[in-house]
């Protein structure tokens, strides 16, 4: 049995999906009787007696810089705090590694998307995302070899897929546990519905779609205000950091400036959940986007591009529709639920059943289970034959 672990990972808390997932993790570890060190940048867990963080003073800006930073500085602070099975987060540090977890393979995005992730369009910003982009394939390159890491996880078959293909040497290795969704906190609200809503003066009659994260050009934000401004009668709720000036620019040019609205981000994205009637998530790549499961816990018809996690979750005309990464697919989607009341709310409740299926305590029973697996192999060669969970 596994009774301490050192987690390594750039952020533990917010924003993103895969730092609430490490959030969650270490807390369901915690809570189990493990000691948890965290080696990172920044760490938001609370207090707790098993808990120890090493900060890794790096620069959070530019990434180009900040990564190789933390490569080099986080490969030292393992060497000298790490203690027990040592559990990374991608490809981020040079040192063996008992168990890294994939949340996005940079191969895998090259090959789906081709052009580096850059926030804005400029060519800082892009050159910014070129040389951050062959750093981190030559990083997978180098971190996920047997010799490296002992366990590859994933959080979809999707991403599995992508690392069997890259690193064939681990085909038929890879575990896949899935993110999961506080239920509880992401629900249907009526009261919430209202306070939003009122709050950006939307009336009760009003349709209303959400689109939320960063990264707006990969995650598709321009189908989406192209697809809303098709839809007559729809609103479009825009949660996240990004270009504003860009998209708000293009949003007038649609005609649909007065109907697309940016909230910017937000510690309490839950209230605009429970204050719209469809997701859309016209993303070029994803592993398994956390904002999926909570539009389904939240009861929202799921709009989203085929792309992994999504076509795990999704069942087609039942809690939702896969699309084209295309407007006028989105507004005919638009159209359909905003004409039919009943079907909205259909696809809503099967919706929100489907994200019952991703519950926390079981993604850190999964967890466990891989841990304990890892400590009772002999040698290299009987690791890389456990069993899955």
């Amino acid at each position: 049995m596994i009774d301490s672990v050192t987690m390594v990972a750039h952020d533990v808390g917010t924003p993103g999906g895969m730092e609430r997932q490490l959030h969650e993790l270490c807390t369901g570890l915690l809570a189990r009787g493990h000691h948890v060190t965290v080696i990172a940048r920044r760490c938001e867990l609370s207090p707790h007696p098993g808990l120890r963080f090493v900060r890794v003073r790096v620069p959070l800006r530019p990434y180009s810089l900040a990564y190789p930073s933390f490569f080099l500085l986080g490969s030292l602070a393992v060497r000298r705090h790490r203690e027990g099975l040592l559990h990374t987060t991608g490809a981020i540090v040079a040192n063996q590694a008992d168990l890294t977890t994939v949340h996005f393979c940079h191969h895998g995005y090259r090959a789906a998307v081709g052009t580096p992730q850059a926030s804005r369009s400029s060519l800082p910003y892009r050159l910014n995302g070129a040389v951050l982009a062959w750093m981190s394939r030559a990083a997978e390159r180098f971190c996920y070899r047997p010799g490296r890491t002992r366990r590859l996880v994933t959080v979809s078959r999707g991403v599995a897929r992508e690392l069997e293909r890259y690193f064939p040497e681990r085909a038929g290795r890879v575990v896949v546990i899935p993110n999961g969704v506080d239920r509880a906190r992401f629900a249907p609200d009526r009261g919430a519905r209202v306070a939003a809503r009122d709050e950006l003066g939307l009336a009760a009659e009003d349709l209303v779609a959400l689109f939320v994260g960063g990264d707006w050009d990969r995650k598709g934000l321009r189908f989406a205000i192209e697809g809303v401004a098709g839809a007559h009668g729809w609103h479009l709720l825009v949660v996240g950091r990004g270009d504003q000036e860009r998209f708000g620019a293009l949003a007038r040019s649609c005609g649909a400036g007065d109907r697309v609205h940016f909230v910017g981000g937000t510690s309490e994205p839950e209230r605009y959940y429970a204050s719209a009637d469809a997701f859309l998530l016209p993303s070029a790549y994803e592993a398994f986007p956390m904002v999926a499961l909570e539009a389904a816990a939240a009861g929202l018809p799921l709009i989203a591009c085929r792309v992994s996690g999504v076509e795990e979750l999704i069942e087609e005309g039942h809690d939702g529709w896969m699309v084209e990464r295309d407007a006028a697919a989105i507004t005919e989607r638009l159209f359909t639920l905003g004409a039919d009341a009943a079907l909205r709310i259909a696809v809503g409740r099967a919706s929100r059943q489907s994200s019952a299926r991703y519950v926390w305590g079981e993604v850190v029973d999964a967890y466990v289970r891989v841990y304990d697996s890892l400590a009772g192999a002999e040698h290299p060669a009987s690791r890389e034959r456990t069993p899955t969970p």
